[in-house]
Parts: C-alpha cells; sequence; structure tokens
C-alpha cells in the first residue's frame, strides 16, 4: 500500500480508501437502490482492508436509512477498537429528515450533524469532515465559520468539501484565507476514465492552492469492473441484472466507453491484473489524486481492487488509457491548447 497527504495537511492516508455507501443492507429507496452488504459482510471488509493497509475510510450521513452506513461503521471501530489506526472520513448536506431544517449547510444544521455523526461513529471527533455538495442558499462564510468552530472545539479535525463547482471552491478558499478560517484540504469529486470533466478546471485548481482530490464512482458505477461487455447482457448476480440498474448502464452504451474497455482489457493482460485494478491504478497515477475511493460488497471485491495499490502502470500504458478515454474538452480549453502548445 502507498501513502500521501491528504492535501497538504501532514496526515498521511492509503492511496485507496474504502468508501462505505454499501455498508449495511439498505432499502431499494437508498442511495445504493437495494446494492448493499450486511454488517457481517461489511466488517469483514473493514478488517481485511485494515489488514492490507487500508487506513482511510469514507462514509456519509445520507448513506442508507437513518445514517446506517455510519452506524455499521461505528459498531465496528467499537468492536475492533482501531480507532487510532484509522482516518475517519465523513459528510453533511442532503436531507436526513423531513423537517425544513433538515438539509443544507447552514450554522444551524451543521452543528447538529456533526453531534448525530459523532454518535453513530461511536467517537469523539471526525479526522475528515466534508461537505457533501456546495449550497446555493447559503452563504459560503457561514458553512466556513460553522466548521471552523467545529475544529477549534476539536470535534474535527480537517475539513473538505465534495461536488462543488470550481468557481465555488476557489470562493470558498478565498473566504478562508480573507476571514482567517479553516480552510479546504480536499475535494472529494467523481472522476475515472468515463468522467474526465474534472481536468477542465478542477485539477488545475486543487494542484495551484494545494487540495487534495478524493475520486468517487473511479469505476463508474461498476462499469469498468470488466464484468460487462458489448451486446451482452449483464452477468447473473451482478448490480445491473435488476430493472433499475439496467437502464443506468444503458448511458454507458456508445462507442467511447466501450473502447475505454478494449483498452483496459489489453491493459490487464500485459500487468496480470484485474481490469477494476487497472482502472484504479490509471487514477492514482493521475496529477493532484490524494487517494481512490472504491466500494466493496465482498471480501472478493475487495481483494480485487486493493491489487491496485501496488500497480504502477508504464508510461505507454497510461498514454494507451489516456487516448482511449479522450473527451472533448470544449471552449475555451480547446482554443487555449491550440494557441499555447496544450496548455491553459
Amino acid at each position: 500500500m502507498q501513502y500521501r497527504n491528504l492535501g497538504r495537511s501532514g496526515v498521511k492516508v492509503s492511496t485507496l480508501c474504502l468508501g462505505g455507501m454499501t455498508f449495511g443492507e439498505a432499502d431499494a429507496s437508498s442511495m445504493m437502490h437495494g446494492a448493499s452488504s450486511s454488517q457481517r459482510e461489511a466488517h469483514a471488509v473493514l478488517n481485511h482492508a485494515l489488514a492490507a493497509g487500508v487506513n482511510f475510510i469514507d462514509v456519509a450521513d445520507v448513506y442508507g436509512q437513518d445514517g446506517l452506513a455510519e452506524r455499521v461503521l461505528g459498531d465496528w471501530l467499537a468492536a475492533s477498537k482501531k480507532r487510532d489506526e484509522l482516518v475517519l472520513a465523513t459528510k453533511f448536506r442532503f436531507r436526513m429528515g423531513p423537517g425544513l431544517n433538515e438539509t443544507g449547510a447552514s450554522r444551524y444544521r451543521i452543528v447538529r450533524c456533526v453531534e448525530d455523526s459523532l454518535r453513530r461513529l461511536r467517537t469523539d471527533r471526525i479526522d475528515l469532515y466534508q461537505i457533501h455538495a456546495q449550497d446555493l442558499e447559503v452563504p459560503e462564510d457561514e458553512t466556513l465559520r460553522a466548521l471552523d468552530d467545529l475544529v477549534r472545539a476539536g470535534k474535527v479535525l480537517y475539513i473538505g468539501c465534495s461536488n462543488y463547482t470550481a468557481y465555488r471552491l476557489v470562493e470558498s478558499l478565498f473566504t478562508s484565507e480573507q476571514q482567517r478560517l479553516e480552510r479546504f484540504v480536499t475535494l472529494q469529486a467523481q472522476y475515472s476514465l468515463t468522467v474526465r470533466d474534472l481536468e477542465r478546471e478542477h485539477v488545475p485548481a486543487c494542484v495551484r492552492h494545494g487540495l487534495g482530490i478524493l475520486t468517487w464512482s473511479p469505476l463508474a458505477g461498476g462499469f469498468l469492473s470488466g464484468k460487462y461487455r458489448k451486446d451482452q447482457p449483464p452477468p447473473p448476480g451482478s448490480r445491473y441484472e435488476t430493472e433499475r440498474w439496467r437502464k443506468s448502464l444503458a448511458r454507458f452504451d456508445n462507442p467511447r466507453n466501450w473502447q475505454i474497455l478494449a483498452a483496459l482489457d489489453e491493459t490487464a493482460a500485459e500487468t496480470g491484473q484485474a481490469v477494476a485494478a487497472v482502472a484504479l491504478a490509471w487514477l492514482t497515477q493521475k496529477t493532484a489524486v490524494t487517494s481512490v475511493i472504491f466500494g466493496a460488497r465482498t471480501v472478493a471485491q475487495l481483494q480485487d481492487n486493493l491489487n491496485a495499490a501496488d500497480l504502477v502502470l508504464t508510461p505507454a500504458q497510461v498514454a494507451r488509457l489516456d487516448s482511449a478515454s479522450a473527451f472533448d474538452v470544449g471552449y475555451p480549453y480547446e482554443f487555449l491548447g491550440r494557441m499555447t502548445g496544450g496548455k491553459w
């Protein structure tokens, strides 16, 4: 396992982060639409991940009903006595109840959200507390001031954001600097061979300002796992076998994505690793990426993904995957690239 600083902070985290969205048997109305694991299986995955060197776990209050993923993780932390060996991350922002103020990033809500997460996680601190998405109805300085107070109180050690636009991210960093508030150390965002839009603005901004990128959905919801093939039905037992997931799979059915899978197959054959491991390794070698968040419903799935930890792709292999997944950067990036020799 390899380790990197969490953004420009001093704490070290594994380059692979275990995501807990699937922890606990959530029903079909949850964010995972029923794709989840039992508490026993989730605890087995956690034990195996820790033994393999993973020291970074990411969940959110909204994963599962009534904070189910946090509660499953909290039970494991209490039983395993491994809390101090881990960097623990969770998130707040999305609706957790029917009340008027049960959603959003106001100070009023944040101070209650953190207490709820601490209770469910059965811990005295959250190492990385992240706003799950920007909230345009709340001034950024209100959110940052509340988070700053939590850091000063010792309930939170570092703060991060997720699903922020680039302009809002830079405005937030400016607000932190001007008002001497805690600043974000990480940006959690969707990033994979199929979704590279982050490279337009977010990656340069994170490099310039010292934020570490935490990637979510690195396997494109399982599409890059190696299970799915053009013009073939989903394999039995896979998540895309259900009608709801099959509709999601249809959005990947285009020439670019099948080209990406072909490049992954070729690279996997060269390395002797699974397709999923290659897709994750490609991300770990990308600029500004601190850690790649992946989920695993079983220990077997976990092991396939863990093989990415020490897999170093050659420059030629990275170039092959880059070429296969090339995307239209649009204006003004394409224009600036032509005018400045490929840079903007």
